[in-house]
């Protein structure tokens, strides 16, 4: 089952940095749990269970409603609008 914000998404984006969450490495830090990425514009953040929490922030502050996980052998979605795994 799927959300509509899914259909509103771009065919494909690239990771804005493959190498980590983008505002951690900025600020200096490594930190991470997980690794998430925006469908929208392809920004690299971390997720919830991180200390800084950017997936979410950026979700928020740029109203990019959907992400995955960008860990290897996970192809899951979330949608922070619905809330759910799309």
């Amino acid at each position: 089952m799927t959300c509509p914000h899914v259909e509103e998404l771009p065919a494909s984006v690239e990771p804005d940095n493959p190498d980590g969450c983008a505002d951690c490495l900025a600020a200096g830090e490594h930190n991470w749990a997980h690794l998430r990425m925006c469908l929208s514009c392809g920004h690299v953040a971390c997720c919830d269970s991180s200390p800084r929490r950017h997936a979410t922030a950026h979700a928020h502050a740029d109203g990019h409603p959907v992400m995955r996980s960008f860990e290897p052998g996970e192809d899951w979605r979330w949608c922070y609008v619905d809330n759910r795994i799309v």
